[in-house]
């Protein structure tokens, strides 16, 4: 069944954003798909069409007034192009509005590598070290440089210093075996029971019954479940089971303990995007995706995998650290799922601060949204897997202060996209907490002429949470595409603000105004 077959299949199911309480309106998927193919063709000028190009669908949100945003990937001649993905925008009438896009250029160029496969996976794994599995090298159009270029998209697998596995893409030019890009996709990060969590407490869950007891897994949500790696890389672990449905006691000796913080907040992650942004699941599907606790030894950290589409938490070192399944961690790791199936921000350069601020943004919003008073709503990320941080003053990074890591950009200037993914999300997150809280929290605008840490003395004034956390979805999932930047980030942010709140309003102000703070502009 191909892609596009598949996400027919499911978009019945979709609930639209809402926008402006607009009344809602009997829009159909197919006939979207089918208007916005059209418009790709009949307006090449925004759309970069030309011959030889096709488009496989990767997903569709219709507004509760009927506007259509379809978003596609593009392939020339067959081979994907990374980059080229676009988002057509068309109003309920079928009218065309415009275009997401980062592809800069047209596509017409030959097709025929001067370099092989097997020199290109050679060049990959010597700039790259790892395994290729005998994976094939893949043919692609690399087109997030101002020119598209013929390349190889090379897959490299092994395992970091600290037990987390690779799964790379290395892109290798097909001309002269040079190396063009290189990212990750491991991105770091029924029946009514109740759990003890180390993190959460006492908390509430949702459960399946069996016929010899029951399992750590919801039906109300997709079926999503935990397992139990017991310390082991790899596998999809064994799914906890209890006999009376009370799991876990509060203490690590216990196994379960873990496993009701991740099971918990993966329940609170889907109940946030589907009642604040109408999403149902992480693929919009209905369906679960569902968590790893116990990877490894001492292992030090949390990963997203869309190769498993799975959470995977570590235990911590048991000195400088605890578990990794806090609730902020659980919203990020679940969060790059989202984006792993929207925007799909290539993890690299200022598309990959993105990926990583929005997982901080919505982690923190779930944490909000959970009212744990265990685990209360803050601005900091990862503060409850420091051991003995009775203060609460250290944490992972800071969206009030991203700087104050000694890593993170609080402010953009021309090199940022150089900086670890985690550092230059320090920009994203800081025009965040601009956007919603001000300056009144103690975060500072940044000066003109400043590199990274702001020192502005400028007041603002935040619009809240719930307004800034809906641009900030509707941003990503209706206009970013897999190479948006931090320029093209604040053009869809504030296209998203005047979606929601009108052309001029206070909000769209609001945004531009916490992007200039923070030096974009």
């Amino acid at each position: 069944m191909s892609l596009e077959s598949m996400v027919k299949g499911l978009l019945w199911s979709l609930v639209a954003i809402a926008v402006n309480a607009l009344p809602a309106y009997a829009a159909e998927p197919d006939a979207a798909v089918s208007r916005a193919r059209a418009h790709i063709e009949r307006f090449p000028g925004r759309s970069l069409h030309a011959r030889d190009h096709s488009y496989d669908l990767r997903d569709v949100v219709i507004d509760p007034d009927g506007t259509e945003h379809v978003r596609f990937e593009r392939r020339y001649k067959g081979l994907p192009v990374m980059g080229g993905d676009l988002v057509v925008h068309s109003s309920r009438t079928g009218t065309f509005i415009d275009t997401s896009l980062t592809l800069r250029r047209w596509i017409d160029m030959p097709t025929r590598p001067a370099v092989g496969a097997a020199r290109a996976t050679a060049a990959a794994l010597a700039a790259h070290p790892g395994e290729n599995r005998n994976t094939p090298a893949a043919p692609i159009i690399y087109a997030r440089g101002d020119l598209p270029v013929l390349g190889w998209d090379v897959r490299v697998f092994g395992e970091q210093a600290d037990g987390t596995p690779i799964e790379k893409h290395v892109i290798v030019d097909a001309q002269n075996a040079q190396i063009l890009d290189a990212w990750d996709d491991i991105h770091t990060g029924a029946a009514s029971g109740s759990g003890k969590g180390y993190f959460s407490g006492t908390v509430s869950l949702t459960t399946n019954s069996l016929s010899s007891g029951f399992e750590l897994r919801d039906p109300s949500r997709g079926g999503q479940f935990t397992t139990n790696l017991g310390q082991r890389t790899s596998g999809t672990g064994t799914v906890f089971l209890d006999a009376d449905n009370a799991w876990g006691d509060g203490l690590l000796t216990n196994p379960a303990t873990v496993g009701v913080d991740a099971q918990y907040g993966t329940a609170v992650t889907w109940d946030y995007f589907k009642n604040v942004h109408g999403r149902t699941g992480i693929a919009n599907d209905g369906k679960g995706a569902y968590n790893r606790v116990h990877y490894g030894r001492r292992y030090n950290n949390a990963f997203w995998s869309d190769s498993c589409f799975c959470m995977t938490y570590g235990d911590g070192d048991g000195t400088t650290f605890n578990p990794f399944d806090s609730l902020d961690v659980a919203g990020h790791e679940m969060t790059h799922g989202i984006t792993s199936r929207t925007a799909n921000l290539t993890y690299s350069g200022e598309s990959g601060g993105l990926n990583e601020a929005s997982s901080d943004i919505f982690g923190t919003m779930v944490e909000y949204y959970a009212a744990n008073t265990n685990d209360a709503g803050d601005y900091l990320i990862g503060e409850k897997l420091y051991k003995n941080n009775i203060s609460g003053t250290k944490a992972l990074r800071s969206m009030v202060n991203p700087s104050s890591d000694g890593y993170s950009a609080d402010c953009w200037y021309a090199g940022v996209g150089n900086l670890d993914v985690h550092y230059s999300s320090g920009v994203a997150n800081h025009l965040f907490h601009l956007l919603a809280e001000g300056t009144a929290m103690g975060s500072k605008t940044c000066a003109p002429g400043n590199t990274r840490v702001a020192t502005g003395s400028a007041t603002f004034s935040g619009i809240g949470q719930a307004a800034a956390e809906r641009i900030w979805y509707r941003a990503l999932t209706v206009y970013m595409t897999s190479s948006t930047n931090y320029a093209g980030a604040r053009a869809a942010s504030m296209k998203a603000a005047s979606d929601l709140f009108g052309a001029g309003s206070p909000e769209v102000n609001a945004v531009a105004g916490a992007w200039s703070a923070v030096l974009v502009n």
